[in-house]
């Protein structure tokens, strides 16, 4: 009896046991999850690398800001997203980033160093007696003007204006003055949002 209880038990015991099939579905299985996984954090990896090399670039070369006021209307707008390229030559009718009191603010240049600028009462700007064709500006303005004119820019300075002249305090006042080329952060190049307003300036 005692050995008939011993034999069913060896058969219960090789009925709970896996076949060979069932053993290499599960190593595959375990095989695949493993590979799966893997893939998993070398993607991971890489999208980390890739996020950090674009936010190093951005910093280092391609700063994003964000427009803040009034003063650039109609031109770019308060909230919108722009792409400055750093440092370069700077050329009149360039729009530039700068440092002001730990703020960084948006201009557009009218004058470089050596440069005069004369500004008439309707808001009409000469620039080595030659009248500014400015077309993005809608309304001129004479604007919060306390320096006197003519103006000579100092050397490696240049004078930068906003494009909504009745509101902007630029480098007609005293209080911004000639921005330094040191202290410009960039060219902004690109205007990136809102999407539907894409594109280069």
């Amino acid at each position: 009896m005692s050995g008939m209880s011993r034999m069913n038990g060896k058969r219960e015991l090789a009925k709970d046991l896996p076949t060979a099939e069932q053993l290499k579905a599960e190593l595959a299985r375990r095989k695949s999850r493993a590979g799966f996984m893997r893939m998993l954090y070398s993607t991971a990896a890489s999208l980390i690398v890739v996020a950090a090399l674009a936010v190093i670039i951005s910093m280092l070369f391609l700063p994003v800001l964000r427009v803040t006021g009034t003063s650039m209307t109609p031109t770019l707008a308060n909230d919108e997203l722009v792409v400055c390229k750093r440092r370069g030559d700077f050329k009149q009718g360039d729009i530039v980033a700068f440092y002001y009191n730990n703020k960084i603010l948006l201009k557009r240049v009218i004058a470089v160093s050596g440069d005069t600028v004369d500004i008439k009462d309707d808001g009409t700007v000469y620039v080595n007696g030659k009248k500014l064709d400015e077309p993005y500006v809608k309304d001129k303005a004479f604007g919060e003007c306390n320096i006197s004119l003519p103006y000579q820019v100092p050397d490696q300075r240049i004078f930068v204006m906003g494009d909504h002249r009745s509101t902007s305090i630029d480098s007609r006042s005293s209080a911004i003055g000639c921005v330094s080329e040191e202290a410009v952060v960039g060219k902004v190049v690109m205007r990136i949002m809102p999407l539907k307003k894409l594109m280069f300036l």
